[in-house]
């Protein structure tokens, strides 16, 4: 790949050392994470309860709440310790995790308050790791192509969450449900590798936090003080808690109404991916992150529920996944990226934790209410609500820009347009 186009192009953070090293470890990890989610989802839905939607969205309330609970804890410590180490700690405490629920489940001795238990310590260390990831990349690249590395990021993710479902699928029909867990555990040396061979010389540490009392209280009122971060909070709560509950709307919709395999439902996990790595790659492409692009991506994301939950067959419906996985990953990379940029250096950890708990902490809320929705009115009508969800979330950015920006309906000629005020409302206070 041509330098030039490393250092101007999409994948430009890749001219950076540490970052590719990272990258590269991350790719490795992230598979593995995709393997186990399917896994686990399997193992609960077929293999320890009759495709007990509502389990499964025990699980992930266990698995996604503790983002809330440890709110007060996770955001100062990205802020205040030392993020490689920190991260060295996280990433061996949840390989650790996926080795004990491996272990458990190729010897035959799992039960569903086993996974339950994992769930929920894999969730609490999740919940230290989640904002000194997603903070650590600003440490690796800097400012200026922070944006570039957030959206590369995803990249990964996203393109491990096409490869890891299918490998779960294969793993699963070929040799058991525990082996992907297993493989889950070996993965996590990628990054503890990435981070131990690091360039410390050249990382790029912000300022950290002070300890003091009321540091936690101080990222809220920090938060509550600008009519931005709050905006695309409320947005973030309301989709990623009644919307993002994938693992429900496709195990639910491949099981009970396509009557899948393994295969088949890793398969459609794969399609969904597709659509992210997309999305992925188009924020890439961006110089910046813009806020009309929340307002888009949060009614394109309404759209694609509203397609999947009405398509009447396997393809069709995968189709609707890549739609939903464009504008999902629009709505999320778009809302990392202008929070960080927007937030200063020392509350920049506690504002993404406090991020993060809106964003997934609300599954606790959103999981059972929509498993319950797909057991007892089917799952296309739980698709329904993440529909809902979407255009929710699509009013709130409208509020906002018709308040802070002057969103205004005009017409010109007999031709309707929108306009509003230029300028950055996403800039950090000064």
């Amino acid at each position: 790949m041509p330098r030039l186009f490393l250092q101007t192009g999409t994948f430009r953070s890749l001219a950076n050392y540490n970052y590719r090293l990272w990258a590269g470890g991350a790719i490795v990890s992230n598979v593995g994470t995709w393997m186990q989610r399917v896994a686990q989802d399997w193992l609960v839905l077929t293999q320890l309860t009759d495709n007990s939607a509502s389990a499964l969205g025990v699980v992930m309330a266990l698995q996604f709440g503790p983002q809330m609970l440890m709110l007060p804890l996770s955001g100062f410590a990205a802020d205040f310790f030392d993020r490689r180490k920190l991260l060295m700690v996280t990433q061996a405490l949840m390989g650790l995790c996926a080795l004990g629920l491996g272990l458990l489940t190729i010897t035959g001795m799992v039960e569903l308050w086993h996974v339950y238990v994992f769930a929920f310590l894999h969730g609490c260390t999740a919940a230290f790791d989640a904002p000194a990831r997603q903070t650590f990349v600003s440490d690796l690249v800097g400012e200026t192509d922070l944006p570039n590395a957030v959206a590369l990021n995803s990249t990964s993710f996203n393109a491990a969450r096409m490869v890891g479902p299918a490998l779960a699928g294969l793993l699963i029909a070929g040799v058991g449900t525990g082996w992907a867990f297993l493989a889950n555990a070996l993965s996590f040396g990628g990054v503890l590798c990435s981070l131990t061979f690091l360039r410390l010389g050249d990382l790029h540490p912000n300022r950290r936090a002070v300890r003091a009392p009321g540091g936690f209280v101080a990222g809220f009122r920090y938060v509550w003080n600008r009519p931005d971060l709050r905006a695309i909070l409320l947005m973030l709560f309301l989709i990623g808690t009644f919307g993002m509950n994938f693992p429900i709307f496709i195990s639910t919709m491949a099981v009970t109404v396509f009557h899948a395999d393994a295969g088949g439902y890793g398969l459609l996990a794969s399609m969904l991916a597709i659509g992210t790595i997309a999305g992925a790659l188009l924020a890439a492409g961006r110089e910046k992150p813009r806020i009309e692009l929340l307002l888009s991506g949060s009614a394109v994301f309404a759209v694609g529920c509203t397609l999947a939950a009405v398509m009447p067959n396997y393809w069709l419906f995968g189709l609707a996944l890549v739609l939903i996985g464009v504008s999902a990953l629009t709505v999320t990379n778009s809302s990392n990226s202008l929070m960080q940029l927007s937030t200063e250096p020392a509350m920049r950890g506690r504002v993404m934790a406090i991020r993060l708990a809106i964003a997934l902490g609300g599954t606790p809320v959103g999981a059972p209410v929509v498993g319950w929705v797909a057991d007892r009115f089917g799952p296309r009508w739980a698709l329904g609500v993440g529909a809902a969800a979407g255009l929710s979330a699509a009013a709130v950015i409208i509020h906002y820009l018709v308040k802070h920006r002057r969103l205004r309906l005009r017409v010109t000629g007999g031709r309707p347009s929108l306009s509003m005020d230029e300028g950055e409302p996403f800039s950090l206070p000064r």
